[in-house]
């Protein structure tokens, strides 16, 4: 009996976490717009981030080559599809739920909300990782980004954005969290989802901001989600400086981890199902 519940268990999050890579096949010109916009958006940052370094030639900006920008702008831009896919189309965020009060359901399930969130965002995570996989090959073929200086490099990299990826869900959690208190408030939702990304570094690495901005960036989980394994990765970062960032993010997981698991259970009283 045991061994028949736990296959039951397995199968349904298996069954949570393929919801958006379904969405996604069963949707074929989603897929082809997401290419596209992969492949315009990394030839433009490759444009841009050239043509800014044009005039340095075999120099440095920030502490950083042309060779190494490009390729941290280049990564940047390849994984927003793992930050940033759009569950709007099957109106399954918080937000809509909360609009329309389907998140009633969310609490009646015999799955507790807090693990169909994180299924449903392993899955997307799993997907997203595949097109990061894919573009970041065919980027690797093109010469547009840089390969890792050493296997050391690489290993402590991976092990950094795996990290990064870790303390991005409970970013965004919390994000969503905040949506059983400000209700419809979408201004401030898409405001913090701005500062997360300017401040993680997507936009444009952080070394180029001014000193005062990276300090205060430094007191902020933001930056270990994204800017700390690519700094890693095109060499910014030393690896001697690896462990105390890596022990950063750790410790942004579980303060993190502990946090919005008290906001699910305060949100939880929020939500009143009427007749049932």
């Amino acid at each position: 009996m045991a061994a028949v519940s736990s296959t039951a268990a397995v199968a349904s999050a298996v069954r949570v976490a393929r919801i958006t890579p379904l969405g996604e096949f069963l949707a074929p010109p989603r897929i082809t717009a997401n290419l596209l916009r992969i492949v315009v958006q990394t030839v433009l940052v490759v444009a841009l981030w050239r043509g800014l370094y044009a005039d340095v030639g075999s120099g440095t900006m920030a502490g950083l080559t042309r060779e190494q920008a490009v390729s941290y702008a280049v990564l940047a831009v390849l994984a927003t599809r793992v930050r940033g896919l759009d569950r709007s189309a099957a109106r399954d965020t918080v937000i809509q739920h909360l609009h329309f009060g389907t998140i009633v359901y969310w609490f009646l399930r015999p799955i507790s909300p807090r693990r169909y969130y994180a299924l449903r965002a392993l899955g997307d995570q799993i997907y997203g990782l595949l097109w990061l996989l894919t573009g970041y090959a065919a980027c690797l073929a093109a010469g547009v980004a840089r390969p890792p200086a050493t296997l050391a490099v690489a290993g402590v990299a991976t092990l950094s954005l795996l990290l990064g990826q870790w303390v991005l869900y409970y970013v965004m959690l919390l994000i969503d969290l905040l949506c059983f208190w400000t209700l419809r408030n979408q201004a401030a939702l898409l405001l913090l989802v701005f500062a997360q990304n300017l401040l993680s570094g997507v936009y444009a690495p952080l070394w180029y901001f001014p000193d005062w901005f990276i300090t205060v960036s430094a007191f902020l989980p933001f930056q270990a989600t994204l800017a700390v394994p690519l700094s890693l990765y095109v060499g910014r970062l030393p690896l001697a400086d690896a462990l105390p960032q890596l022990a950063l993010q750790v410790g942004w997981v579980v303060l993190l981890a502990v946090l919005t698991r008290m906001l699910w259970h305060r949100a939880a009283r929020r939500v009143v199902s009427q007749g049932g």
